[in-house]
């Protein structure tokens, strides 16, 4: 069996190299094939990649965000991959240690069906959790991680079962990608777009953890936190975490059938209040 691995560029080629230095000194019982999908690099990235016989690289225009990015990796592994192989999303401004991926398939493997992802802690403070995973509030419109805030980890727990799995670091049987699709860059090309897959494959039976064990090392910083300025650039800019296409599909897709009754006056009130504070 192979565990795929798919990960978006774009530019950021140090952050590239970094990774790759880490992808490759994984310790880890099954076969691993690189995808590098490369959305219009224009740092020399593309040459460097080019020049990597380990690494297959996909090119983009520059218009794939994180969404189309991965399906394009997805649709490439599915016409060659063998039913029991695995795919992993990783983004190059992580690394992780040598056994991370060999933590990912052991719990897989313990809880199958599992999709499985990584506890994030600071680069700069590696005992310190940024994050656990997404826990979703259909009635409050709301995501929330299983931390309040950062602090201390605590080794001993886990796997932690979650709502929604990030696209930092998560590892998916090929099988859930066969029975409850990819992904949807028209309407998600990236905010929100690595939950609503999660949330899509757990519909169909496969169980949503995280491993405290793999860990995935990232600034403490996050591309949500990017505030566009302007109303058309904050609900109709792919960039912006408000981006309205993206919020419309993703709280349909996860809310009931009452929820979504009051779905519209419901998103209006809360980024009423949103925009207040």
């Amino acid at each position: 069996m192979t565990v795929h691995v798919l990960m978006p560029v774009f530019n950021r080629l140090p952050m590239t190299k970094k990774i790759l230095i880490c992808l490759r000194s994984q310790k880890v019982d099954e076969d691993l094939n690189f995808i590098v999908v490369d959305d219009g690099s224009s740092d020399g990235t593309g040459k460097y990649l080019r020049s990597q016989n380990d690494i297959m690289v996909l090119k983009g225009d520059g218009s794939l965000w994180w969404g189309g990015a991965i399906e394009i990796g997805l649709q490439y592994v599915l016409k060659q991959a063998k039913p029991n192989d695995w795919v992993l999303f990783v983004n190059n401004d992580t690394h992780f240690k040598e056994d991370f991926i060999q933590c990912l398939l052991d719990v897989a493997r313990e809880y199958a069906p599992a999709a499985v992802g990584s506890v994030i802690c600071d680069e700069d403070e590696p005992d310190h959790l940024l994050s656990i995973g997404a826990v979703i509030d259909t009635g409050r419109l709301k995501v929330q991680d299983k931390l309040e805030f950062p602090s201390p980890r605590d080794k001993e727990n886990g796997p932690y079962s979650v709502d929604a799995l990030s696209g930092r670091g998560t590892l998916y049987p090929l099988k859930a990608f066969q029975v409850a699709g990819t992904m949807k860059p028209n309407w998600l090309p990236h905010y929100l777009a690595d939950y609503d897959l999660a949330r899509r494959v757990r519909k169909f039976g496969f169980k949503l953890l995280v491993s405290e064990k793999a860990v995935t090392f990232s600034a403490n910083e996050w591309g949500n936190q990017y505030r566009a300025k302007g109303l058309k650039n904050r609900y109709f800019s792919v960039r912006s975490s408000y981006y309205l296409p993206a919020i419309l599909k993703f709280w349909w897709g996860v809310s009931t059938f009452k929820e979504r009754l009051t779905l519209i006056p419901r998103l209006i009130f809360v980024n009423f209040k949103k925009n207040k504070s």
